[in-house]
């Protein structure tokens, strides 16, 4: 590498890690280039006399920081509020400088996010907090209203507030669908580097590529829904990247939302397991509205036989134009799979593909 690339690449690593490691970010930088402490110290001290970073403390107690490029807060009545508003007039001009493929998905996020808050929340307004630093674009969309996954729950019959989050991973679901397609969160998701709601006792984080985690707080309900936003400067991803991976044109050349990915670990509640028929069946809710879908094993330690035999059985041969793929499975899982996976014939096996 060439010494005008690396020292690119070095200070971009900076960038990237500040947040993480705002008190040891020297030493972070030393052991991962193999270079000295003070050829890393002279690094930072580039980037803090370029007005990219700044530190506060001296020796041992420095801390160092991203400095905002621009930052701004909107409290906004939602009555009569059009979603592309904020987005249009405040927040693009802002990200002037910043990557094409960053702005055009943050432009979809924030206007599908300030959507759902006009259209589902009940609430009276509306606050939208934005960050844009060399890093990342960071945008958190505050409601006063029922709560998103409470809105779920009611209108969709659901037992738990907790089923509401797996609902809405597996995209296609709206609370109106007259006048929604129930997209919104599922693409949103995918195209931010971190994808988080909070709502209720609950919080719900997507990261990238595919880790998805649900977490109960023991505190009391908190009102209204918090959804934060994060964009990373240095994404090669596109909006268009998203919308092909699961969008892929039919035999005849249309374009359908066919394909959706399920991270089965949300289906886990605390520490039980999954080993029974109507586990699977809650999450087998609505599959049949794709042609493909993605069964995520990641974090899943075990599966009962009564669970794998309602997926990939009884599923299968109630639906033989449903693809089901599963990945990441570890081998006690993949085990249990394949034992249910026994009781199809060759033809019926081909709507399987095991990575």
């Amino acid at each position: 590498m060439a010494v005008r690339q690396r020292t690119v690449a070095i200070r971009q690593f900076i960038i990237d890690r500040v947040g993480e490691h705002p008190a040891d970010i020297v030493r972070v930088t030393a052991e991962f280039w193999k270079i000295t402490r003070e050829a890393a110290r002279l690094h930072v001290k580039a980037l803090e006399d370029a007005g990219v970073i700044h530190s506060e403390g001296r020796t041992s107690a420095k801390r160092h920081y991203l400095n905002a490029i621009a930052e701004e807060s909107l409290s906004l009545p939602t009555e009569g509020l059009m979603e592309d508003v904020p987005w249009s007039r405040t927040i693009r001009p802002m990200l002037a400088g910043a990557p094409q493929n960053v702005i055009d998905i943050t432009g979809v996020a924030v206007t599908e996010m300030v959507n759902n808050v006009i259209d589902h929340s009940g609430s009276p307004d509306v606050v939208i907090d934005v960050r844009y630093t060399a890093a990342t674009v960071d945008v958190t969309i505050v409601d006063h209203g029922v709560g998103i996954f409470h809105k779920v729950k009611q209108e969709c019959g659901l037992n738990e507030e907790r089923e509401a989050v797996l609902e809405l991973v597996k995209g296609k679901l709206t609370t109106a669908p007259k006048e929604h397609t129930g997209y919104g969160i599922f693409f949103t998701s995918r195209m931010c580097d971190l994808f988080a709601i909070y709502s209720g006792r609950l919080m719900f984080t997507h990261i990238q590529p595919d880790n998805d985690w649900l977490f109960e707080q023991d505190r009391d309900e908190v009102p209204g829904t918090t959804v934060r936003l994060t964009i990373a400067m240095s994404t090669d991803r596109t909006a268009k990247d998203v919308y092909d991976q699961f969008c892929p044109p039919d035999a005849e050349g249309d374009f359908s939302f066919s394909k959706t990915h399920v991270p089965i670990r949300l289906a886990q509640y605390a520490d039980e397991q999954l080993v029974s028929r109507s586990q699977a069946k809650r999450v087998l809710v609505r599959f049949e509205k794709f042609k493909e879908v993605l069964l995520d094993f990641r974090g899943v330690d075990f599966i009962g036989q009564a669970f794998a035999d309602e997926i990939f059985r009884v599923f299968p041969l109630a639906h033989k134009d449903v693809n089901l793929v599963f990945i990441n499975a570890n081998p006690t899982v993949k085990r249990m799979i394949q034992l249910a996976r026994a009781g199809l014939d060759d033809r019926q096996m081909n709507l399987f593909d095991d990575p």
